[in-house]
């Protein structure tokens, strides 16, 4: 999409207002504003400041240093680039299909990311900004703010997220930049005193996370002025959805809806993403900007992360999660909810997921399993086609070797 304040005409005869550091995303960013002498705004950016480059770092590496590699990109969510280039290596080993135990260890872990990284983004970025109100005294709205108000609410939070990161120490070895996924499968299983030490938890982080799904609706019943309009951006939604339409985190196929909620396509290969959608390269960013190719580069933008995955699939596989799912699909009649606050009642929803996944994985045997790498015929030569497809992409949906996470919250 082209945006009216994108780009000014005559940018040199304008004034420079920088909001700098924008203090609610996990990194480093600034917005800039330019404006005429009566204030009005010519020209709006959000500069996220790191270059990365990744595509290009792992060009002519060993394959199998490329799951290791990718996830410096981020310290928040590293499971989800070591776990998409472990996905992209699969096939040059001719790991079509994994061992029970490996997929389920993957899954797992990466549970146990999107656990965190989601506890992190609710309860140390945003609460504080919305227990306490955008307009209340800037030094108490932060984390210390909130463990002194909120105590109980803290500590869930603090708890939540450092559940997380033990399933994915014991899943990866470490808690940031592990190595447990690798080209065919996975290095370790769970041991039983491992899978013992989170099961003692695990129910009392699910009767947290469902505290943290009813926190967040008990703020939109209480102005729902606010939580239905701020931020509201009508866009297409993207994301996979597993068996039988179903919420996947890890897996699944291609599915679009328009701003309506209804069909654009589903059901793609993730193989096949190239087929519906194209990136667009703008010169005043490294940024790339994708979008459907049926609906050109005007009207093919999309949403993802935890607003559009909800609202994509057609359920959820863990019953308390669906439950909420449902209730809020029925807050607006059925509508797609596209206001901004409402990622903060879907991301509640997924870390709910999560956690229910996480119980249930530890009750099945195969994650102690022993048999972790699939076998196969490797991989030769790339075709020339193939080799095009390869190259550098973007597109936030899972598959791309160096760029996706699910902390597109």
């Amino acid at each position: 999409m082209t945006y009216h304040l994108e780009t000014a005409e005559h940018p040199e005869t304008l004034r420079r207002v920088a909001i700098d550091p924008v203090s609610r995303v996990e990194g480093h960013g600034k917005v800039t504003l330019l404006l005429d002498e009566d204030n009005k705004i010519h020209q709006v950016r959000l500069h996220i400041v790191e270059f990365r480059g990744f595509e290009r770092f792992i060009q002519g590496r060993p394959y199998w240093e490329v799951p290791v590699m990718v996830q410096r990109l981020c310290g928040i969510c590293p499971v989800s680039h070591h776990l998409a280039a472990s996905k992209a290596m699969d096939p040059i080993v001719g790991a079509h299909h994994l061992t029970p135990t490996a997929e389920k260890i993957r899954r797992l872990m990466h549970f146990g990311q999107i656990m965190q990284s989601h506890a992190l983004h609710f309860f140390h970025l945003c609460s504080p900004d919305l227990l306490f109100g955008f307009d209340s005294d800037v030094a108490k709205r932060n984390i210390v703010g909130v463990a002194e108000a909120h105590p109980e609410t803290a500590k869930q939070g603090v708890l939540l997220r450092k559940f997380g990161q033990e399933v994915i120490r014991m899943t990866a070895g470490k808690r940031i930049h592990g190595t447990g996924a690798i080209p065919g499968g996975v290095n370790k299983s769970l041991t039983v005193a491992e899978r013992d030490e989170l099961l003692k938890d695990v129910y009392t982080m699910i009767a947290w996370s469902r505290d943290a799904v009813h926190l967040v609706k008990k703020l939109h019943d209480a102005n729902p002025a606010l939580y239905n309009s701020f931020g509201l951006c009508r866009s297409n939604m993207l994301s996979i959805v597993g068996h039988e339409g179903a919420m996947d985190l890890y897996d699944g196929k291609l599915r679009a809806r328009d701003a309506d909620g209804k069909l654009i396509f589903d059901g793609v290969d993730c193989n096949n993403y190239y087929q519906t959608i194209e990136e667009e390269v703008r010169p005043w960013s490294y940024m790339k900007f994708p979008f459907i190719k049926a609906l050109g580069k005007e009207d093919g933008w999309y949403k993802v992360g935890p607003l559009a995955r909800v609202q994509n699939c057609d359920s959820i596989p863990t019953a308390f999660a669906d439950h909420e799912r449902r209730d809020f699909m029925d807050y607006a009649g059925g509508s797609p909810i596209h206001a901004s606050l409402a990622f903060h009642w879907t991301r509640m929803i997924e870390m709910l997921h999560a956690v229910e996944g996480i119980k249930e994985l530890l009750h099945d045997d195969d994650i102690l399993g022993t048999e972790l790498m699939a076998t196969g015929e490797r991989k030769r030569e790339a075709s020339a086609s193939s080799k095009r497809r390869a190259a550098p992409c973007s597109t936030t949906t899972g598959w791309t070797m160096t760029t996706w996470s699910p902390c597109a919250t």
